[in-house]
């Protein structure tokens, strides 16, 4: 069994939690960690860039100038992509970034990520994360006393409004609950601080993924 230190919100051990070891996988995963995190960055682009082509700028379809003894190179149109005030030529048009990964190589990935984080310390559960209101200084001083101060997700068993308020103005904080922990969160982040609740989530994650794997 994997331990997991817990500590108070003063940044105390108080005891430690036992994390079923046959849920980590470590000797297998990377390569669909590597997949999944692409398909989500590509999944946030928003696809949105775009450019007029040479059909659809404003301007004359009329020859400037007759083909022969201008002394000046040859020119069809006003609107060609060599001109000023052209259209673009291979530019960006808007498109679907999406990339579709399969749900058995995405609970693979999230399994060989968690492990990873799990193997190397860097999982902790905290006793509370109840704030008796929701002030940014509460969260800050809460994660520099559990030594997180380089970056933090913070993990709790389900949408808490007056936590993510309270977090939301930290660069290096972000708060989720446990079913909508990515791939990308867990490698982002340099520290994972969950709630008792928050990490029984996680597990239950990581339990129906390795039923549906085995």
């Amino acid at each position: 069994m994997s331990k997991i230190p817990v500590k108070n919100a003063s940044g105390e051990a108080v005891g430690e939690i036992e994390f079923a070891e046959e849920l980590l996988l470590l000797d297998r995963g990377a390569s669909a960690v590597h997949e999944a995190v692409v398909a989500q960055r590509a999944a946030a682009r928003a696809g949105t860039a775009s450019t007029l082509r040479k059909g659809e700028v404003a301007g004359s379809g009329k020859k400037p100038w007759r083909q022969k003894g201008t002394g000046r190179a040859r020119a069809g149109y006003r609107r060609s992509p060599l001109w000023r005030g052209g259209g673009v030529a291979f530019g960006p048009h808007p498109r679907d970034y999406t990339q579709a990964l399969p749900k058995k190589m995405a609970r693979l990935a999230f399994r060989r990520a968690f492990s990873e984080k799990v193997a190397a310390g860097e999982v902790t559960v905290v006793e509370s994360l109840a704030l008796p209101e929701p002030k940014t200084k509460r969260v800050a001083e809460i994660v520099r006393r559990l030594d997180a101060e380089k970056g933090a997700l913070l993990v709790v068993d389900r949408p808490d409004p007056a936590l993510a308020r309270a977090a939301r103005n930290l660069p290096l904080v972000a708060v989720r609950p446990a079913d909508s922990v990515s791939v990308y969160d867990v490698l982002r982040w340099p520290r994972i601080i969950a709630t008792r609740e928050g990490l029984q989530g996680l597990e239950r994650r990581l339990r129906a993924a390795a039923g549906r794997d085995a």
